[in-house]
Order: structure tokens, then sequence, then C-alpha cells
């Protein structure tokens, strides 16, 4: 079904999601997937910021087609309030490796961001020493390409040393734990020890296909438990993972928000804190009951750059949102029958 996909589907599953995230407390997501040019049109209609841009995949892609591509992407959205381009190299296992060299050249070049997925398998991170010689962030260390610039994703299987090289590169990291327990990648995400050596971690969904849900809450959540069940202990704490899936996503994503604060931009939620999942609340366990208690649907008023974009409060306007998510569902359902 995917090879066949055609840029209104895109745009219609881009919406879909998009209102999942504004209604769930998201304001600002970053996205790997076809026809960027799609999603970054769903989400200045509905008032989201976005990290995008075109990917690169296949060992046998037309690296010269791709990088016009880039290029075209990036100038066209370099001064747009929501959309920030970026470059999108899917992993080391999906491409050749002079698509690494190209990445690193065009970051620089354009100054442009690079997200890709590192040590996600098992099998990707064996492959990798028996083809190369090296485990894989080690590749990349070898050929340059870590920097402050990149963004890895899932890392649920990588060595001490290499997080000793992630550190000394500043380059960030992303976690996705529902996808990584749904697609049972098992490896270990190593939270705490990048913490402590002052990583800058983040949280992500990995996409509706791979986790079913868009919810950052259940992500926290999970983030946490997950720690604490294989440590064995409880030295992850919920302030911790509060702090990854607000200020350290939006270090991620290259803006000044995440926290209330002089110079930070108006991106922001409004909780019901009354709640019956919230309630007893108090100043002492707000966070604890931010993260272990609280799920999407508490969110009353979503904010991007000072602009209310979901308030559940507007009944006109949740009626129409209703109505066109049923009928985006009926779209892509349609799509889905026909291609099978």
């Amino acid at each position: 079904v995917e090879a066949r996909l055609t840029p209104e589907i895109v745009y219609a599953g881009s919406k879909l999601a998009i209102y999942e995230m504004l209604s769930t407390g998201t304001t600002a997501f970053i996205d790997m997937y076809f026809f960027p040019d799609e999603t970054a049109k769903a989400a200045k209609e509905l008032g989201i910021r976005a990290k995008l841009g075109p990917p690169i995949l296949g060992l046998d892609a037309n690296l010269d087609a791709l990088k016009k591509e880039i290029i075209t992407f990036a100038k066209n959205y370099e001064r747009d309030e929501l959309i920030k381009p970026f470059i999108n190299v899917h992993s080391i296992y999906a491409c050749p490796l002079e698509a690494l060299d190209l990445s690193k050249n065009l970051s620089e070049e354009l100054n442009l961001d690079i997200q890709i997925h590192v040590s996600e398998t098992r099998k990707e991170v064996f492959d990798c020493k028996k083809k190369y010689g090296v485990f894989p962030v080690e590749l990349l260390g070898k050929r340059g390409f870590l920097s402050e610039r990149v963004q890895m994703v899932h890392l649920g299987w990588i060595t001490s040393w290499e997080i000793g090289l992630i550190r000394k590169r500043n380059a960030k990291v992303t976690h996705c734990p529902t996808s990584n327990m749904k697609l049972a990648t098992a490896g270990f995400f190593p939270f705490k020890e990048m913490h402590d050596m002052g990583i800058t971690i983040g949280i992500g969904t990995d996409g509706a296909a791979s986790n079913n849900c868009l919810d950052m809450f259940r992500e926290m959540k999970n983030a946490v438990l997950l720690q604490r069940n294989n440590y064995w202990n409880t030295d992850l704490k919920a302030y911790h993972v509060l702090q990854a899936a607000t200020v350290n996503g939006a270090k991620i994503f290259g803006i000044n928000s995440g926290k209330i604060a002089p110079g930070y931009l108006a991106d922001l939620i409004i909780i019901n804190p009354y709640s019956p999942n919230l309630q007893p609340i108090r100043n002492d366990n707000l966070i604890s009951n931010i993260v272990y208690s609280a799920i999407g649907t508490n969110v009353e008023i979503t904010i991007v750059n000072g602009k209310i974009v979901y308030d559940s409060r507007n009944r006109e306007q949740i009626e129409r949102i209703r109505e066109e998510i049923k009928q985006i569902g009926e779209k892509i359902n349609e799509f889905i029958i026909q291609e099978h």
C-alpha cells in the first residue's frame, strides 16, 4: 500500500494525525515521510508547528535528485512561521553510505538539522558490525556525521562507548517507548545514563503506523515505567520525562519553547485539573499526576504561536472537526480497500 500512496492520501492522513495531536496537547511535531509538502500544507492549515523534509530512503536512491529536492524544500520554507525544513536520512541499513555524506554536507551548507533512525533492532546492529566492522553510532562517528545538528531516533541497542561518543559530539536523541514495545524490538534505551551525561533526550511516538496513538501523555508514562521496570529502581523521575517531552523536544525541534518564560514562544496547553483522574491535585504531586495520571483528553485548549488552535469547549469547532475526521477516515479506508 505504501508504495502506491498519493499526495492526496498523505495530506488526508496528515490532517487526521494533526487533529489527534492538537486535541491531545501537542504543539509541534517532527516527521519523516513521503510528500512532505502535503504534510506542511496540512500543518499550516491547522496551525501546528512541523519539522519536515524529503526522506532519503533506498539503497538505490537517486542522491542527485534527492539533493535537489531537499534544497528546493528548504528554500520554500526557510522563512516559514510554522514549518522548519530539515534533512531526513532514514537509516544506515536502508541507505547507501554516500547518503550520510550527502546529508552531512547539505546540513553544513544549508544550516539544516538531520534526523536518522539508529540501532532500533538487534539485527540492524549485528548487520552493521558484520558489514562495516563497527556498531552504528561508531560508524556515524567515523564518517564525521555526528554533531549538534543530528537527532538519532530509537537507540535501543547501543554500547556504553557509543553513549560517550554521542555526548562528545553533542548529538541529540529521541526515545519511542510505545513503538519499541509494539514492534518487539527489545533492546533498551539507556535513558538515565544519557540524562546523567547531559545528552538532550526527547520522546516520540514514532507515528501512528508503529504506535497507533499520538498521545504524548501516554509516551511519558510508558517511558518512565519501562525504565523503572527494567532497572528495578525509581531513579528516573516523572520530571525527567516531562522535561524530555517539553523543553528537550523544543530543543530538538530548534525553537525556544516548552516552558512559559520571557523570550519563549507562546506554545502551551491548558489541562482541566478537576478531571477525576487528576484529583486530588496539589503543588507537590502536580508533575507526578501529569505524567502518571493525565491522558490526552484532559487537554482543554491547545495554543500555538499565541493562537488557540484547539478548544474542546468550542462546540462548533468540535463538531466541524468530528465531521471532517469522519470524512478523512472514510477516504483512507476506501484507498486501503482498493489497494488490497
